[in-house]
């Protein structure tokens, strides 16, 4: 009992002073507004979302140095009691993300894509949620930003104006309109304040963070303060996010034209445009994961697969400049425009690329580095992954849990030869294989996020997103989409060794190399073929 008053105490004490020294330095962000009579609102509603994040934060520290105190040896009471801990300390952090909104809610998404790192119970609950259930704006507040913003109310700007939005996210909510032309659009509108209140927000969580570091020293979350802190005013611009969709589409155009009709972005009108509100060609079309749509469509799951595995990997390897939030949501499946069929009459799918807000750019070094890096993993090249996963910030203590996290595998089906060795067959002691490796090497893992440069964090978090939508189109691992990767990765470095080569005998081998590789790749996908037809032949 006096260990639960002490730590009782501790919470309390840790509330009150976290939302005293945090309300100083919300309001010293919050002072550098442009606009005073915003900053004064402001001031009401700051000190209670502090609150909640204090008193959240508190809570959770609390519930998991009492409830873990002085456990039994029982592993199955262990357990049992971590189980229940994770879970309500995952909903606690779900409630304050929704109640507080915006940055929060970011946040919330960082967290639930980081399986290598959190506990599944919060993985569970926070996916979901951070993507299908953020606040919205109300139609009256709306209106205002669309005035401000245009020059006039949405009745008048447009011709047709739907109140009631189609999606809403964590900075911004979208509207179906019509203009006075007759086009169909969607309308983004970034919710009220939110440039002022993210300022704020941004300098309580880095207190919060802070403190629980020094109070925890295991507890590094900096790294993840620091991503959204600088990618944030970025998403908050909405030219910036339009000037995006316009690069990546003309990247694809000069760098990857075999694919390029494949892959689209919806048209923005700029004269209804502005940091923020974003109105763009409205697409129909189903999410990448809602398989009941996308039969309906007549494309196969498997076809989607690739083609998403594709796009990602030349973005990655060829173009250096990348979607870092590609979540079922922002990706939108329709068949061609052309109406073209592929073989046996089935349609051929058109990848939608929505929200370009947060992208990352590779200079050649790291984009050269990391291509390389998944050609060794997919090629089960030991010296290739330690040689690069050393030059991109791992050391050369932690380049097996780097190749790890990337594959979520352990390191010896990383390195073993065999097709499919980085296929996670989805079985449940697959499942907590992974979940206690990532609780044994918690401090490892920590060590080495804190070490990588920042854009490989976002490359991760991609990673993740795309293994989601993986997993959720064809229901179990795709080897395919690894062949997919390490070809792309290979075309990638031979592309830019035949750009550096200078001299015909190096011209002559880096050809060589190419075909080697090529040959290499066809006996794995011969393979996998193989692979398949036997196990089809099982079931």
């Amino acid at each position: 009992m006096v260990v639960a008053r002490s730590i009782l105490g501790f919470k309390s004490k840790f509330a009150i002073v976290a939302t005293a020294l945090g309300a100083g330095a919300g309001a010293a962000a919050i002072a550098k507004s442009d606009d005073p009579a915003t900053s004064l609102k402001l001031c009401t509603t700051v000190p209670v979302r502090l609150f909640r994040l204090s008193l959240t934060a508190a809570t959770i520290a609390f519930d998991y140095e009492y409830s873990l105190w002085g456990l039994p040896e029982d592993v199955n009471e262990k357990t049992r009691v971590k189980h229940e801990v994770h879970t309500r300390s995952a909903r606690r952090l779900e409630e304050l993300c929704l109640n507080n909104g915006g940055i929060y809610i970011k946040l919330g998404q960082h967290i639930s894509q980081l399986e290598y790192l959190v506990p599944q119970e919060y993985i569970n609950t926070l996916r979901e949620s951070m993507l299908n259930r953020c606040p919205t704006s109300s139609y009256d507040q709306v209106c205002q930003v669309v005035k401000r913003e245009l020059g006039g109310p949405p009745e008048e700007i447009f011709d047709e104006f739907d109140p009631v939005p189609i999606a809403s996210a964590s900075l911004a909510q979208v509207h179906v309109a019509r203009t006075h032309e007759g086009d169909k659009v969607a309308v983004k509108v970034q919710h009220m304040h939110m440039t002022d209140t993210a300022a704020a927000d941004y300098a309580t969580v880095e207190l919060i963070v802070n403190t629980l570091q020094w109070i925890f020293p295991s507890f590094n979350y900096r790294w993840l303060v620091d991503e959204v802190r600088d990618s944030l005013p970025k998403e908050l611009d909405f030219l910036n996010e339009a000037k995006n969709s316009i690069k990546c589409m003309d990247n694809f155009r000069r760098l990857s034209p075999d694919i390029a009709e494949y892959v689209y972005a919806p048209l923005v009108y700029w004269n209804l445009s502005t940091t923020k509100v974003l109105t763009m060609e409205f697409v129909e079309g189903a999410e990448v994961n809602d398989l009941k749509s996308i039969k309906k469509l007549g494309v196969s799951p498997h076809d989607i697969a690739r083609l998403v595995s594709r796009t990602f990997a030349e973005m990655m390897f060829k173009h250096g400049f990348v979607h870092c939030d590609p979540h079922a949501a922002n990706l939108i499946i329709r068949t061609m425009p052309s109406q073209r069929s592929g073989i046996f009459g089935r349609k051929k799918p058109q990848l939608v690329l929505l929200d370009h807000g947060l992208y990352k750019e590779l200079d050649v070094s790291t984009r050269t580095n990391y291509a390389a890096l998944w050609k060794g993993l997919v090629l089960a090249d030991v010296k290739a992954i330690k040689e690069n996963c050393i030059k991109l910030g791992a050391g050369e203590d932690l380049y097996a849990l780097f190749a790890g996290i990337l594959t979520m595998r352990p390191w010896d089906r990383v390195i073993d030869p065999a097709v499919d060795h980085l296929a996670i067959q989805g079985n449940p002691s697959d499942q907590s294989e992974l979940q206690m490796y990532a609780s044994l090497y918690f401090p490892q893992i920590t060590e080495l996020l804190h070490k990588l440069p920042r854009v490989i964090l976002l490359m991760l978090k991609t990673n993740d997103c795309l293994r989601a939508v993986n997993n959720a189109l064809i229901e179990r691992p795709s080897v395919e989409s690894f062949i997919i990767i390490g070809r792309v990765s290979s075309e990638a470095l031979i592309e830019e060794k035949l750009l550096n080569a200078n001299s015909v005998f190096r011209l002559v081998s880096v050809w060589m190399e190419e075909i080697s590789l090529e040959a290499r790749f066809f006996i794995m996908q011969l393979a996998l073929w193989m692979l398949q037809f036997r196990r089809a032949l099982v079931f």
